[in-house]
């Protein structure tokens, strides 16, 4: 890439880059994609004598919102032009690319950065830009932005619009959407005590606070982790948070979904059956 950004002509003539979630139809595969990656390219030399590759790249950002059509249609351009043409595929869940892709391609999985370093970069941004933050509120931000940059920086962006140059934890959790932490642990000691009309007031305040459910089942389930209850009572929690989340990207109902997990966590806490016997 350094090869090409450093002759303007070549980049231009040989790096195609798509944000697949906006062009992600089978049409832009037929079209563009097919017709820059059909193109061959001579081997040219930059200044200095260096070889350029022989190949051009195309770089497909967002690819997992590609339709499953277009992604079969991207297979067979793949298939033929694969000595001309390079293809990188940019994904936040590689399961929804389809198998006959994703088996053509190298995989590299980035880990989310470390708190220091997202620390470091925030920090720098904040002098740049003449932003107050200070020791807890940086430590709310790596918390909150779970070690992505892009969504640090769009935090601290929304609280200094909304709140000024002085920004403290408190700001940072509002405009984040992320759940108070005294919340989750009043649903979870809710859960804990047995009495289901106390978890089921909590599951209301969430709702009517305007929480999202999918991020409370994110940071309930922190909690379960970090609790002080046996392997197989984290077990059965832990399912059925899995279960309420595939349910809610499904567009399944948020109450009745919270409701449902915290009467599960209820019955694993107090060490009840998962299911309750029916009368015949």
């Amino acid at each position: 890439m350094p090869i090409f950004q450093s002759i303007p002509e070549l980049y231009k003539s040989r790096v195609l880059e798509l944000n697949a979630s906006d062009d992600r139809g089978i049409n832009v595969v037929r079209t563009k994609i097919k017709d820059f990656a059909a193109v061959a390219v001579g081997s040219g030399h930059r200044q200095g004598g260096y070889p350029c590759p022989p190949y051009k790249i195309i770089i497909l950002d967002e690819a997992d919102s590609m339709t499953e059509d277009a992604q079969n249609a991207l297979r067979r351009t793949m298939e033929t032009y694969s000595k001309v043409t390079r293809f990188f595929f940019i994904c936040n869940y590689i399961s929804r690319i389809i198998e006959p892709l994703a088996s053509r391609c190298a995989k590299f999985r980035f880990k989310p950065l470390s708190e220091e370093i997202m620390s470091s970069r925030i920090l720098h941004i904040c002098k740049e830009e003449e932003l107050n933050l200070d020791s807890e509120a940086l430590s709310t931000l790596s918390s909150i932005s779970q070690g992505d940059l892009r969504r640090a920086i769009t935090y601290l962006q929304g609280a200094a619009r909304l709140f000024g140059s002085i920004i403290s934890s408190k700001d940072l959790i509002s405009v984040s959407g992320v759940v108070p932490q005294h919340v989750v642990q009043a649903l979870f000691a809710a859960c804990k005590s047995g009495d289901f009309d106390s978890a089921n007031k909590e599951v209301n305040n969430v709702i009517a606070e305007g929480y999202p459910v999918s991020q409370m089942l994110y940071q309930l389930f922190d909690v379960v982790v970090e609790a002080d209850i046996s392997d197989e009572q984290k077990a059965r929690i832990c399912k059925r948070l899995a279960e309420a989340d595939k349910c809610l990207v499904d567009g399944a109902d948020e109450y009745l979904q919270l409701l449902d997990v915290a009467s599960n966590a209820m019955r694993a806490l107090c060490n009840m059956p998962e299911e309750f016997p029916h009368e015949s």
